[in-house]
Parts: structure tokens; C-alpha cells; sequence
């Protein structure tokens, strides 16, 4: 296991590639992505994302089981409610720089046909 900052090669280690395509993979779904970029914004219940989304309660559910499962974000009960939040604030970072990476073609990625809309 490595420490925060240092670097491990992916090649040197094989379950780490695939460990990291999968955590690329459940940042590419525009839903949990939304989640996420709520939650970076403050703790909130299953029904205030929904209320932020506009999407049905199952569906947020879903996501927010999938993004718990790999560590995304962690719950807290306070009573009846469950409050989700972001684990690891390391991730603003990696969204932010992605904002940049992604402002400057935004159009030309729009337009990529070799992952369809059907991928999204």
C-alpha cells in the first residue's frame, strides 16, 4: 500500500490497473458524478440528492450504494436519516483538475463516437 503523494507504477502491479479503471469507471456515470459533486458541496440525506437531482429515490439509492461500495463516500445515522458525505477529500482535487483537463475540449470529447451515448 502506498502512502498519500507517492507513486506506484501500474504496470509493476496488475490488480492496480485494474483497481484503477474500475474507480475511473464509477466516476464515469454522469449520475454518480452529479451525487458527487453534490456531496462535495456538504453532507446530505437520500432525499435531499434527490430533491438536488430531480431523480427517482431507487435510482440515487443505487448510486449511492455503488459509490459506498468503493469508498466514494460513507454514511453517517443520526436517527432515522442517513447522511452521506464524501470520504475522502482528495477527490475535489481530482474533479477539479479533470474541469480543466475537460474545459479545453469539452466540444471535440462531445463528439467521440468510439464511446457512444450508450456507454453514459
Amino acid at each position: 500500500m502506498t502512502r498519500a503523494g507517492e507513486h506506484t507504477e501500474t504496470s509493476d502491479r496488475p490488480e492496480l490497473a485494474i483497481a484503477q479503471a474500475r474507480w475511473f469507471r464509477a466516476l464515469a456515470d454522469p449520475t454518480r458524478l452529479a451525487i458527487i459533486k453534490h456531496l462535495l458541496a456538504g453532507p446530505r440525506t437520500v432525499t435531499e440528492l434527490v430533491d438536488m437531482t430531480g431523480l427517482p429515490q431507487s435510482r440515487i439509492s443505487n448510486h449511492l450504494a455503488c459509490l459506498r461500495w468503493c469508498r466514494f463516500v460513507h454514511t453517517d445515522r443520526q436517527g432515522r436519516h442517513v447522511i452521506y458525505s464524501i470520504a475522502d477529500t482528495r477527490l475535489k482535487q481530482v474533479l477539479d483538475l479533470a474541469d480543466d483537463l475537460v474545459a479545453d475540449h469539452s466540444e471535440h470529447l462531445a463528439t467521440c463516437k468510439r464511446i457512444g451515448p450508450d456507454w453514459i
